[in-house]
């Protein structure tokens, strides 16, 4: 997060009932994909901005990606 917010404002996982509140300086990384099987999703780490009720939330994202996504989108082959 590059920001506190006053109010509000978490990045929630609703499948595990989790609500990380935004604190300048913190970061929230997870994998999103199964342990067993990393073709997979693992549904469990859906998540959600939530609202900011009070104050402004700046925030930064990074994907780090198991394989090449751009080559596939290059030659009109993505599913």
């Amino acid at each position: 997060y590059l920001s506190d917010v006053e109010e509000g404002g978490g990045t929630n996982f609703p499948h595990l009932n989790l609500t990380f509140t935004p604190k300048k300086g913190n970061a929230v990384v997870w994998p999103n994909v199964l342990d067993e099987d990393p073709m997979k999703w693992d549904k469990m780490t859906e998540h959600q901005a939530l609202p900011v009720v009070k104050g402004t939330k700046y925030a930064a994202n990074a994907w780090i990606h198991m394989h090449d996504w751009q080559g596939p989108e290059r030659y009109n082959c993505a599913e």
